[in-house]
Protein backbone atom coordinates (compact mmCIF):
# COMPACT_ATOMS: atom_id res chain seq x y z
CA UNK A 1 0.00 0.00 0.00
CA UNK A 2 2.69 1.94 0.67
CA UNK A 3 4.47 1.35 -2.34
CA UNK A 4 1.26 2.58 -4.36
CA UNK A 5 1.03 5.84 -2.24
CA UNK A 6 4.78 6.46 -3.29
CA UNK A 7 3.59 6.49 -6.85
CA UNK A 8 0.92 9.13 -6.21
CA UNK A 9 2.22 10.96 -3.90
CA UNK A 10 5.98 11.33 -2.89
CA UNK A 11 5.22 13.54 0.13
CA UNK A 12 3.04 10.90 1.31
CA UNK A 13 6.06 8.53 1.44
CA UNK A 14 8.24 10.96 3.30
CA UNK A 15 5.76 11.90 6.22
CA UNK A 16 5.42 8.07 6.38
CA UNK A 17 9.43 7.91 6.68
CA UNK A 18 10.58 11.04 8.05
CA UNK A 19 11.15 9.96 12.33
CA UNK A 20 8.70 10.98 14.86
CA UNK A 21 11.05 13.32 16.50
CA UNK A 22 11.42 15.32 13.73
CA UNK A 23 7.38 15.96 13.84
CA UNK A 24 7.25 16.64 17.71
CA UNK A 25 10.92 18.23 18.00
CA UNK A 26 9.43 21.50 19.75
CA UNK A 27 7.77 19.14 22.34
CA UNK A 28 9.05 17.80 25.59
CA UNK A 29 7.61 14.64 26.96
CA UNK A 30 6.47 14.95 30.97
CA UNK A 31 9.99 14.94 33.42
CA UNK A 32 10.34 16.25 36.59
CA UNK A 33 11.74 19.67 35.20
CA UNK A 34 8.53 20.59 33.61
CA UNK A 35 5.83 19.12 36.03
CA UNK A 36 3.60 21.98 37.91
CA UNK A 37 6.16 23.28 40.22
CA UNK A 38 3.92 24.04 43.06
CA UNK A 39 3.47 20.29 43.34
CA UNK A 40 7.30 20.00 43.91
CA UNK A 41 7.66 22.91 46.67
CA UNK A 42 4.91 21.19 48.45
CA UNK A 43 6.03 19.20 51.96
CA UNK A 44 3.56 16.92 54.07
CA UNK A 45 6.26 15.68 56.74
CA UNK A 46 3.86 12.93 57.87
CA UNK A 47 3.71 10.97 54.94
CA UNK A 48 7.38 12.05 54.10
CA UNK A 49 10.44 9.86 53.99
CA UNK A 50 10.02 8.41 57.70
CA UNK A 51 6.37 7.12 56.99
CA UNK A 52 7.65 5.75 53.58
CA UNK A 53 10.37 4.24 55.38
CA UNK A 54 7.98 2.71 58.18
CA UNK A 55 5.34 1.16 55.92
CA UNK A 56 8.01 -0.39 53.87
CA UNK A 57 9.68 -2.31 57.90
CA UNK A 58 5.72 -3.23 58.30
CA UNK A 59 5.79 -5.10 54.52
CA UNK A 60 8.81 -6.86 55.30
CA UNK A 61 8.35 -7.82 59.10
CA UNK A 62 4.68 -9.34 57.45
CA UNK A 63 6.92 -11.28 54.83
CA UNK A 64 9.43 -12.29 57.59
CA UNK A 65 12.49 -10.33 56.02
CA UNK A 66 15.19 -8.88 58.43
CA UNK A 67 15.21 -6.12 59.86
CA UNK A 68 17.46 -3.48 61.19
CA UNK A 69 15.91 -3.88 64.95
CA UNK A 70 15.36 -7.07 66.47
CA UNK A 71 12.31 -8.72 65.70
CA UNK A 72 12.41 -11.78 68.19
CA UNK A 73 12.20 -8.44 70.97
CA UNK A 74 10.26 -6.06 68.48
CA UNK A 75 7.36 -7.74 66.90
CA UNK A 76 5.52 -4.96 65.19
CA UNK A 77 6.74 -1.65 63.74
CA UNK A 78 4.64 1.36 65.62
CA UNK A 79 3.33 4.37 62.98
CA UNK A 80 2.91 6.98 65.51
CA UNK A 81 3.83 9.80 62.82
CA UNK A 82 -0.46 9.95 61.67
CA UNK A 83 -3.51 9.79 63.31
CA UNK A 84 -4.77 7.00 62.00
CA UNK A 85 -6.51 4.93 64.53
CA UNK A 86 -7.81 2.13 62.74
CA UNK A 87 -4.54 1.20 61.54
CA UNK A 88 -3.17 1.51 64.73
CA UNK A 89 -5.88 -1.17 66.00
CA UNK A 90 -8.58 0.87 67.15
CA UNK A 91 -11.58 -0.87 66.64
CA UNK A 92 -14.73 0.25 64.77
CA UNK A 93 -17.72 1.06 66.62
CA UNK A 94 -20.81 -1.31 65.98
CA UNK A 95 -23.20 0.80 65.71
CA UNK A 96 -21.78 2.42 62.99
CA UNK A 97 -20.50 -0.42 60.91
CA UNK A 98 -23.42 -2.47 61.35
CA UNK A 99 -25.75 0.24 59.82
CA UNK A 100 -22.91 1.21 57.30
CA UNK A 101 -23.11 -2.67 56.15
CA UNK A 102 -26.94 -2.14 55.99
CA UNK A 103 -26.60 0.90 53.32
CA UNK A 104 -23.97 -1.42 51.25
CA UNK A 105 -26.09 -4.11 50.83
CA UNK A 106 -29.79 -3.03 51.72
CA UNK A 107 -31.33 -6.63 50.06
CA UNK A 108 -30.47 -7.27 53.98
CA UNK A 109 -33.20 -5.32 55.40
CA UNK A 110 -35.69 -7.75 53.48
CA UNK A 111 -34.74 -10.28 56.17
CA UNK A 112 -35.37 -8.19 59.06
CA UNK A 113 -35.87 -10.89 61.70
CA UNK A 114 -32.63 -12.40 60.87
CA UNK A 115 -30.73 -9.28 61.15
CA UNK A 116 -32.25 -9.07 64.92
CA UNK A 117 -32.67 -12.24 65.93
CA UNK A 118 -29.67 -14.05 64.16
CA UNK A 119 -26.74 -11.90 63.16
CA UNK A 120 -27.24 -9.52 66.62
CA UNK A 121 -28.23 -6.66 65.00
CA UNK A 122 -30.26 -4.46 66.89
CA UNK A 123 -33.82 -2.66 66.03
CA UNK A 124 -32.45 0.61 65.90
CA UNK A 125 -29.59 -0.24 63.28
CA UNK A 126 -32.14 -0.96 60.67
CA UNK A 127 -34.39 2.04 61.64
CA UNK A 128 -31.09 4.13 61.14
CA UNK A 129 -30.12 2.47 58.00
CA UNK A 130 -33.49 2.95 56.76
CA UNK A 131 -33.70 6.34 57.77
CA UNK A 132 -30.38 7.20 55.94
CA UNK A 133 -30.99 4.76 52.79
CA UNK A 134 -34.46 7.10 52.43
CA UNK A 135 -32.33 10.28 52.70
CA UNK A 136 -29.77 8.98 50.01
CA UNK A 137 -31.83 6.74 47.72
CA UNK A 138 -28.30 4.75 47.44
CA UNK A 139 -24.57 5.05 48.30
CA UNK A 140 -23.80 4.35 45.14
CA UNK A 141 -25.67 7.26 43.54
CA UNK A 142 -24.07 10.87 43.62
CA UNK A 143 -25.82 12.87 46.50
CA UNK A 144 -26.32 17.03 46.46
CA UNK A 145 -22.72 18.64 45.67
CA UNK A 146 -23.05 19.65 49.33
CA UNK A 147 -24.16 17.04 50.85
CA UNK A 148 -27.94 14.67 51.34
CA UNK A 149 -30.50 17.64 52.93
CA UNK A 150 -31.37 15.31 55.66
CA UNK A 151 -27.64 14.83 57.21
CA UNK A 152 -26.65 18.45 57.01
CA UNK A 153 -30.28 18.97 59.14
CA UNK A 154 -28.90 16.27 61.76
CA UNK A 155 -25.23 18.31 61.43
CA UNK A 156 -27.32 21.47 62.72
CA UNK A 157 -28.99 19.93 65.28
CA UNK A 158 -25.86 18.15 66.83
CA UNK A 159 -24.38 21.95 66.39
CA UNK A 160 -27.39 23.08 67.99
CA UNK A 161 -27.51 20.65 71.00
CA UNK A 162 -23.32 21.16 71.16
CA UNK A 163 -23.27 25.20 71.28
CA UNK A 164 -26.96 26.51 72.46
CA UNK A 165 -27.11 28.50 69.54
CA UNK A 166 -29.26 27.62 66.00
CA UNK A 167 -27.32 26.46 63.00
CA UNK A 168 -28.88 26.61 59.16
CA UNK A 169 -28.58 23.36 57.32
CA UNK A 170 -28.19 25.56 53.89
CA UNK A 171 -24.69 26.90 55.48
CA UNK A 172 -23.83 23.11 56.22
CA UNK A 173 -21.60 21.37 53.79
CA UNK A 174 -20.40 18.25 53.94
CA UNK A 175 -16.53 17.18 52.46
CA UNK A 176 -14.53 14.64 52.13
CA UNK A 177 -12.99 14.46 55.69
CA UNK A 178 -11.87 18.05 56.80
CA UNK A 179 -9.40 18.29 54.38
CA UNK A 180 -11.61 18.54 51.55
CA UNK A 181 -13.64 21.78 53.11
CA UNK A 182 -10.09 23.35 54.23
CA UNK A 183 -9.40 22.49 50.16
CA UNK A 184 -12.53 24.54 49.13
CA UNK A 185 -12.40 27.41 51.30
CA UNK A 186 -8.52 27.88 50.48
CA UNK A 187 -9.12 27.64 46.80
CA UNK A 188 -12.06 29.51 46.91
CA UNK A 189 -10.66 32.64 49.31
CA UNK A 190 -6.75 32.94 47.64
CA UNK A 191 -6.37 34.46 44.62
CA UNK A 192 -2.63 34.23 43.99
CA UNK A 193 0.45 34.70 44.98
CA UNK A 194 0.24 38.28 46.88
CA UNK A 195 -2.65 35.94 49.03
CA UNK A 196 -2.01 35.30 52.48
CA UNK A 197 -3.46 33.04 54.98
CA UNK A 198 -2.28 33.47 58.93
CA UNK A 199 -0.54 29.51 60.00
CA UNK A 200 -0.04 28.53 63.43
CA UNK A 201 3.76 27.57 63.99
CA UNK A 202 3.41 24.22 64.40
CA UNK A 203 0.80 23.46 62.52
CA UNK A 204 -0.33 19.98 60.28
CA UNK A 205 1.28 20.74 56.96
CA UNK A 206 -2.11 20.16 55.33
CA UNK A 207 -2.02 24.07 55.13
CA UNK A 208 1.56 24.91 53.93
CA UNK A 209 1.25 22.26 51.31
CA UNK A 210 -1.92 23.52 49.83
CA UNK A 211 -1.01 27.00 50.11
CA UNK A 212 1.99 26.23 48.36
CA UNK A 213 -0.18 24.16 45.52
CA UNK A 214 -2.07 27.67 45.25
CA UNK A 215 1.00 29.59 45.34
CA UNK A 216 -0.23 31.75 48.11
CA UNK A 217 1.92 32.49 51.32
CA UNK A 218 1.64 30.88 54.44
CA UNK A 219 2.25 33.83 57.14
CA UNK A 220 3.33 32.18 60.11
CA UNK A 221 2.49 32.82 64.28
CA UNK A 222 4.33 30.95 66.59
CA UNK A 223 2.32 29.23 69.22
CA UNK A 224 3.74 29.87 72.60
CA UNK A 225 4.92 26.81 74.62
CA UNK A 226 5.91 27.91 77.71
CA UNK A 227 1.98 28.41 78.29
CA UNK A 228 0.62 25.35 76.86
CA UNK A 229 1.12 26.19 73.56
CA UNK A 230 -1.22 29.08 73.67
CA UNK A 231 -2.58 31.15 70.68
CA UNK A 232 -0.81 34.50 71.62
CA UNK A 233 -2.89 37.09 70.06
CA UNK A 234 0.18 39.81 69.94
CA UNK A 235 2.30 37.69 68.07
CA UNK A 236 -0.78 37.05 65.76
CA UNK A 237 -0.81 40.57 65.08
CA UNK A 238 3.20 41.34 64.33
CA UNK A 239 3.02 38.69 62.02
CA UNK A 240 -0.27 39.98 60.28
CA UNK A 241 1.36 43.46 60.16
CA UNK A 242 4.76 42.47 58.81
CA UNK A 243 3.08 40.22 55.88
CA UNK A 244 0.61 43.44 55.10
CA UNK A 245 3.86 45.79 55.19
CA UNK A 246 5.12 43.14 52.38
CA UNK A 247 2.32 43.76 49.87
CA UNK A 248 0.77 40.38 51.02
CA UNK A 249 -3.50 40.55 51.31
CA UNK A 250 -3.57 38.15 54.35
CA UNK A 251 -7.60 36.81 54.05
CA UNK A 252 -7.96 34.04 56.85
CA UNK A 253 -6.46 32.86 60.02
CA UNK A 254 -6.40 29.04 61.13
CA UNK A 255 -6.58 28.09 64.62
CA UNK A 256 -6.56 24.48 65.14
CA UNK A 257 -8.18 23.43 68.21
CA UNK A 258 -7.65 21.35 70.12
CA UNK A 259 -4.37 21.27 68.52
CA UNK A 260 -2.13 19.52 65.77
CA UNK A 261 0.60 18.56 66.66
CA UNK A 262 0.58 20.26 69.74
CA UNK A 263 -2.08 18.73 71.66
CA UNK A 264 -3.26 22.09 72.87
CA UNK A 265 -6.72 22.87 74.19
CA UNK A 266 -7.75 26.35 73.90
CA UNK A 267 -9.94 28.13 76.69
CA UNK A 268 -13.04 30.67 75.71
CA UNK A 269 -11.08 33.36 76.50
CA UNK A 270 -7.98 32.91 74.28
CA UNK A 271 -10.64 31.92 71.60
CA UNK A 272 -12.22 35.15 72.22
CA UNK A 273 -9.20 37.14 71.88
CA UNK A 274 -8.83 35.55 68.05
CA UNK A 275 -12.32 36.23 67.49
CA UNK A 276 -12.06 40.00 68.24
CA UNK A 277 -9.00 40.09 66.50
CA UNK A 278 -10.16 38.99 63.59
CA UNK A 279 -13.53 41.36 63.57
CA UNK A 280 -11.31 44.47 63.69
CA UNK A 281 -8.93 43.07 60.94
CA UNK A 282 -11.45 41.97 59.03
CA UNK A 283 -10.49 38.23 58.03
CA UNK A 284 -11.92 34.86 57.83
CA UNK A 285 -11.43 32.37 61.03
CA UNK A 286 -10.90 29.31 60.20
CA UNK A 287 -11.14 26.72 63.24
CA UNK A 288 -10.19 23.09 62.61
CA UNK A 289 -11.86 21.36 65.22
CA UNK A 290 -12.01 17.68 63.95
CA UNK A 291 -10.38 16.44 67.66
CA UNK A 292 -12.97 18.08 69.75
CA UNK A 293 -14.11 15.06 71.48
CA UNK A 294 -10.02 14.42 72.36
CA UNK A 295 -9.97 16.81 74.95
CA UNK A 296 -8.28 15.31 78.51
CA UNK A 297 -8.29 18.81 80.41
CA UNK A 298 -11.03 21.10 80.89
CA UNK A 299 -14.01 20.62 78.30
CA UNK A 300 -13.62 21.96 74.14
CA UNK A 301 -15.60 25.17 73.65
CA UNK A 302 -16.11 25.60 69.78
CA UNK A 303 -15.31 29.05 67.89
CA UNK A 304 -19.03 29.29 66.99
CA UNK A 305 -20.14 28.99 70.48
CA UNK A 306 -17.81 32.09 71.52
CA UNK A 307 -18.61 34.12 68.50
CA UNK A 308 -21.86 34.10 69.35
CA UNK A 309 -21.83 34.80 73.06
CA UNK A 310 -19.66 38.00 72.02
CA UNK A 311 -22.77 38.75 69.26
CA UNK A 312 -24.74 38.63 72.58
CA UNK A 313 -22.60 40.56 74.47
CA UNK A 314 -22.45 44.63 75.84
CA UNK A 315 -19.22 44.35 73.99
CA UNK A 316 -21.41 44.34 70.50
CA UNK A 317 -23.03 47.49 71.17
CA UNK A 318 -21.54 49.05 67.64
CA UNK A 319 -21.96 45.58 66.31
CA UNK A 320 -18.33 44.61 65.57
CA UNK A 321 -18.80 41.07 65.76
CA UNK A 322 -22.03 41.32 63.18
CA UNK A 323 -19.98 40.58 60.40
CA UNK A 324 -17.23 37.89 61.63
CA UNK A 325 -16.77 35.41 58.81
CA UNK A 326 -16.21 32.27 60.39
CA UNK A 327 -15.63 28.65 58.58
CA UNK A 328 -15.77 25.74 61.49
CA UNK A 329 -14.54 22.12 60.29
CA UNK A 330 -14.95 18.80 62.09
CA UNK A 331 -14.62 14.89 60.82
CA UNK A 332 -15.44 11.37 61.03
CA UNK A 333 -11.54 10.96 61.37
CA UNK A 334 -10.60 11.32 64.70
CA UNK A 335 -12.31 11.05 67.83
CA UNK A 336 -13.21 8.44 69.11
CA UNK A 337 -15.09 7.11 65.45
CA UNK A 338 -11.76 7.07 63.27
CA UNK A 339 -13.29 6.04 60.33
CA UNK A 340 -10.30 8.08 57.79
CA UNK A 341 -10.82 5.56 55.27
CA UNK A 342 -14.63 6.39 54.51
CA UNK A 343 -13.31 10.36 53.99
CA UNK A 344 -16.23 12.08 55.74
CA UNK A 345 -16.64 15.63 57.09
CA UNK A 346 -18.02 18.87 57.40
CA UNK A 347 -17.59 22.86 57.65
CA UNK A 348 -20.03 25.23 58.92
CA UNK A 349 -20.06 28.94 57.40
CA UNK A 350 -21.18 31.48 59.43
CA UNK A 351 -21.22 35.42 58.54
CA UNK A 352 -20.75 34.63 54.73
CA UNK A 353 -22.49 36.38 52.36
CA UNK A 354 -24.50 34.68 50.07
CA UNK A 355 -22.68 35.49 46.92
CA UNK A 356 -19.32 33.84 48.34
CA UNK A 357 -21.77 30.75 49.11
CA UNK A 358 -22.84 30.33 46.09
CA UNK A 359 -19.20 30.26 44.83
CA UNK A 360 -18.09 27.70 47.03
CA UNK A 361 -21.22 25.97 45.96
CA UNK A 362 -19.73 25.82 41.86
CA UNK A 363 -16.67 24.87 43.81
CA UNK A 364 -17.72 22.34 45.36
CA UNK A 365 -20.16 21.25 42.58
CA UNK A 366 -17.00 20.29 40.11
CA UNK A 367 -16.15 17.89 42.33
CA UNK A 368 -19.89 16.55 42.46
CA UNK A 369 -20.18 15.01 45.82
CA UNK A 370 -18.27 13.77 49.32
CA UNK A 371 -18.56 10.13 49.50
CA UNK A 372 -21.77 9.41 50.39
CA UNK A 373 -20.89 6.54 53.04
CA UNK A 374 -19.04 9.16 54.21
CA UNK A 375 -21.70 11.18 54.81
CA UNK A 376 -24.13 9.26 56.28
CA UNK A 377 -21.18 8.44 58.71
CA UNK A 378 -21.18 11.80 59.93
CA UNK A 379 -24.89 11.28 60.55
CA UNK A 380 -24.29 8.55 62.96
CA UNK A 381 -21.46 10.34 64.12
CA UNK A 382 -23.20 13.63 65.25
CA UNK A 383 -26.48 11.54 65.89
CA UNK A 384 -25.15 8.62 67.66
CA UNK A 385 -27.64 5.81 69.60
CA UNK A 386 -28.88 7.92 72.76
CA UNK A 387 -29.82 6.65 76.24
CA UNK A 388 -32.74 4.11 76.36
CA UNK A 389 -32.41 2.75 72.77
CA UNK A 390 -31.00 -0.59 71.84
CA UNK A 391 -27.76 0.09 70.69
CA UNK A 392 -26.73 2.35 73.56
CA UNK A 393 -25.17 0.33 75.87
CA UNK A 394 -22.76 -1.29 73.78
CA UNK A 395 -21.82 2.35 71.69
CA UNK A 396 -21.33 3.80 75.21
CA UNK A 397 -19.20 0.82 76.20
CA UNK A 398 -17.11 1.14 73.41
CA UNK A 399 -17.31 4.89 73.21
CA UNK A 400 -15.68 5.30 76.61
CA UNK A 401 -13.36 2.31 76.27
CA UNK A 402 -11.45 3.79 73.36
CA UNK A 403 -11.50 7.53 75.49
CA UNK A 404 -10.13 5.78 78.12
CA UNK A 405 -7.46 3.83 76.45
CA UNK A 406 -6.24 7.32 74.80
CA UNK A 407 -6.48 9.11 77.66
CA UNK A 408 -3.73 6.17 79.48
CA UNK A 409 -1.11 5.77 76.35
CA UNK A 410 -1.31 9.83 76.41
CA UNK A 411 -0.06 9.70 80.41
CA UNK A 412 2.35 7.01 79.73
CA UNK A 413 3.98 8.78 76.60
CA UNK A 414 4.17 12.48 78.72
CA UNK A 415 5.61 9.79 81.96
CA UNK A 416 8.33 8.38 79.90
CA UNK A 417 9.01 12.05 78.18
CA UNK A 418 9.54 13.44 81.36
CA UNK A 419 12.18 10.99 82.61
CA UNK A 420 14.59 11.13 78.86
CA UNK A 421 17.65 13.38 79.08
CA UNK A 422 17.01 16.89 77.17
CA UNK A 423 13.34 16.40 76.59
CA UNK A 424 10.77 18.31 77.83
CA UNK A 425 7.16 17.99 77.37
CA UNK A 426 3.73 19.82 78.00
CA UNK A 427 1.16 17.55 79.10
CA UNK A 428 -1.53 16.32 77.03
CA UNK A 429 -4.44 18.25 77.03
CA UNK A 430 -6.00 17.02 73.68
CA UNK A 431 -6.14 15.58 70.19
CA UNK A 432 -4.08 12.48 69.70
CA UNK A 433 -0.39 14.13 69.87
CA UNK A 434 2.35 15.37 71.94
CA UNK A 435 5.33 17.43 71.23
CA UNK A 436 8.03 17.57 72.81
CA UNK A 437 11.02 19.32 72.96
CA UNK A 438 14.46 17.82 72.76
CA UNK A 439 17.97 18.77 73.09
CA UNK A 440 20.48 17.06 71.09
CA UNK A 441 24.31 16.56 72.07
CA UNK A 442 26.60 18.64 69.68
CA UNK A 443 28.12 15.48 68.08
CA UNK A 444 24.92 14.32 66.85
CA UNK A 445 23.68 17.72 65.03
CA UNK A 446 27.31 17.07 63.62
CA UNK A 447 26.56 13.52 62.36
CA UNK A 448 23.26 15.00 61.24
CA UNK A 449 25.18 17.82 59.03
CA UNK A 450 27.59 14.79 57.52
CA UNK A 451 24.16 12.98 56.59
CA UNK A 452 22.99 16.37 55.41
CA UNK A 453 19.97 15.65 57.41
CA UNK A 454 18.32 18.08 60.00
CA UNK A 455 18.90 17.16 63.79
CA UNK A 456 15.52 15.82 64.40
CA UNK A 457 14.64 14.28 61.01
CA UNK A 458 18.34 12.45 62.00
CA UNK A 459 17.32 11.68 65.63
CA UNK A 460 13.52 10.33 63.97
CA UNK A 461 15.44 8.16 61.70
CA UNK A 462 17.71 6.20 63.92
CA UNK A 463 14.79 5.70 66.26
CA UNK A 464 12.39 4.23 63.78
CA UNK A 465 15.89 1.71 62.44
CA UNK A 466 16.53 0.87 66.51
CA UNK A 467 12.92 0.72 67.37
CA UNK A 468 9.93 0.60 64.26
CA UNK A 469 8.46 2.92 66.49
CA UNK A 470 8.10 5.90 63.31
CA UNK A 471 7.63 9.68 64.23
CA UNK A 472 7.65 13.24 62.83
CA UNK A 473 10.71 15.55 62.93
CA UNK A 474 9.25 18.70 64.48
CA UNK A 475 10.71 20.19 61.33
CA UNK A 476 7.80 19.29 59.31
CA UNK A 477 5.37 21.02 61.33
CA UNK A 478 7.60 24.19 61.42
CA UNK A 479 9.48 25.53 64.90
CA UNK A 480 10.98 28.35 66.47
CA UNK A 481 15.00 28.92 65.17
CA UNK A 482 17.11 26.75 67.29
CA UNK A 483 14.23 24.71 68.83
CA UNK A 484 14.06 20.52 68.02
CA UNK A 485 10.40 18.89 68.71
CA UNK A 486 9.32 15.61 67.49
CA UNK A 487 5.77 14.37 67.03
CA UNK A 488 4.19 11.09 68.42
CA UNK A 489 1.05 10.21 68.16
CA UNK A 490 -0.48 7.57 71.53
CA UNK A 491 -2.98 5.77 69.61
CA UNK A 492 -0.65 2.65 68.85
CA UNK A 493 -2.22 -0.22 71.62
CA UNK A 494 -0.47 -1.10 74.86
CA UNK A 495 2.15 1.05 76.48
CA UNK A 496 5.00 -1.28 76.13
CA UNK A 497 6.70 0.49 73.04
CA UNK A 498 7.35 3.44 74.96
CA UNK A 499 9.88 1.90 76.56
CA UNK A 500 11.48 0.89 73.10
CA UNK A 501 11.66 4.84 73.28
CA UNK A 502 12.93 5.70 75.99
CA UNK A 503 16.05 2.45 76.01
CA UNK A 504 16.75 3.98 72.31
CA UNK A 505 17.35 7.65 73.45
CA UNK A 506 19.16 6.66 76.75
CA UNK A 507 21.65 4.63 74.16
CA UNK A 508 21.52 7.61 71.92
CA UNK A 509 22.62 10.01 74.52
CA UNK A 510 25.19 8.00 75.01
CA UNK A 511 26.71 7.37 72.06
CA UNK A 512 26.77 10.84 70.95
CA UNK A 513 27.20 12.88 74.31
Amino acid sequence: MFDTLAGQNGSIVSAITKPFSTATSKHQKLSYDNINPHVKEAQYAVRGELAVKSEQYRVDLKNGKKLPFDTVLITSHISSNIGNPQQLDQKPITFFRQVASLLENPDLLQNRDALIGALGYKSDVVERAEKLLKAVGSVGAYSQSHGALEIRQSVADFIERRDGYPADKDSIYLSNGASGGVNTLLNVMLAGPDCGLLVPIPQYPLYTASLALLNAKPVRYFLDESTAWSTDVGAIRKSLESARAEGTDVRAIVIINPGNPTGASLPADNIKEVIRFAAEEEIVVMADEVYQTNVFEGEFVSFKKCLRELQASPENEDGKFDNVQLASMHSISKGMVGECGHRGGYFELVGFDEDIKSQIYKFISIQLCPPVIGQCLVEMMVNPPRQGEPSYDLYREQYDGIAKGLRTRATALYDAFREMEGVDCQRPQGSMYLFPTIKLPQKAVAAAEKEKRKPDEFYCLRLLDATGVCLVPGSGFGQKEDTLHFRTTFLAPGTDWVQRIVKFHKEFMDEFR
